[in-house]
């Protein structure tokens, strides 16, 4: 007990040193995207009132491959969407978050074919992980709403609908602030039987974490099918810090210490070959993410932010 009890401030000066905020600087590149005749145009900022009703942002590391087919899905919805009520006006922002592969190239093309007005490709200059092309995506974006969906398509697209409609269940407030999240929950049994004996215990290890440690009330804080309002995106991101993996869960700490409502709904959901999470090592990495979440917030080294206009 008097190692233990040496050890926990040595862990409390580590969490507190090491802490720092998500990078919200740009690169000169990354301020500017394609039109479909090649000339450049700046991003706008989240901080403008919104001037489209949906922002998808589509967060992409080396997805050549599995990218286009949840593109096609999710244009041929949102196309058939505005087509049947012409007031619905959309974007699709596809970060590429520094990939080796022609990611960029390939988003260009859906540029071409629907115009920059409704495809924007942001090329993230270096690899920021998952959680800051979220961010970035999110800060350029134009929407009322705003979605964030994984470039795997393992989430049906049209599932939007349910995700709607639990936002507006508990967007009740005058000052527009909720967040629904698509949810796997309901598939947990399911998995189990499917799962290895030690992906399991990960699973089920990472889920008390983040109850014990941050996110109470949520069953699925990783499926990366989410939306939120403008107010929300703009009140949780501004104060981020993770950029890797377990960015789902501060966001949803940041949001429950706000008191923004969130509902949590289920989506459709089917694994999809080629997961970029290497099991042992994240969920190693997300659990101690998971721990400093805590500690950093309780010593102080992370504060909840205002929004503040950046670069």
């Amino acid at each position: 007990s008097q190692k233990l009890s040496l050890r926990l401030p040595v862990v409390l000066v580590v969490a507190h040193l090491t802490a720092g905020m998500a990078n919200l600087s740009r690169h000169e590149k990354e301020k500017s995207f394609l039109t479909a005749t090649g000339e450049k145009r700046p991003f706008p900022s989240l901080h403008d009132p919104h001037s489209r009703e949906l922002s998808v942002v589509i967060p992409a590391y080396n997805e050549e491959l599995r990218m286009p087919v949840m593109l096609d899905e999710a244009m041929e919805y949102l196309e058939t969407r505005q087509k049947k009520t012409p007031s619905f006006t959309y974007e699709v922002i596809v970060v590429d978050d520094g990939s080796r592969d022609r990611t960029t190239e390939i988003a260009l093309e859906y540029t071409k074919k629907y115009s920059a007005d409704k495809v924007r490709v942001l090329t993230l200059v270096k690899n920021r992980g998952k959680g800051g092309a979220v961010l970035m995506g999110t800060l350029s974006s134009r929407g009322k709403l705003i979605l964030m969906a994984d470039a795997d398509g393992a989430t049906k697209f049209s599932d939007i609908e349910k995700v709607e409609a639990g936002l507006k269940d508990v967007n009740s407030g005058p000052e527009n602030m909720a967040i629904a999240c698509g949810s796997r929950a309901h598939l947990e049994k399911e998995s189990v039987a499917q799962r290895s004996v030690l992906r399991t215990f990960l699973m089920y290890g990472f889920h008390f974490l983040v109850w014990f440690f941050c996110v109470r009330g949520i069953r699925d804080t990783q499926c990366g099918f989410k939306l939120f309002t403008r107010e929300a995106a703009l009140k949780t991101f501004s104060s981020l810090h993770i950029e890797r993996w377990a960015f789902d869960v501060e966001l949803l700490y940041i949001a429950q210490c706000f008191k923004i409502p969130i509902a949590e709904v289920a989506v459709t959901w089917n694994e999809i070959e080629g997961s970029k999470l290497v099991p042992f090592w994240s969920w190693l990495q997300m659990g101690r993410d998971l721990i400093f979440i805590r500690l950093r917030y309780f010593t102080g080294a992370w504060k909840l932010q205002s929004p503040q206009k950046t670069d």
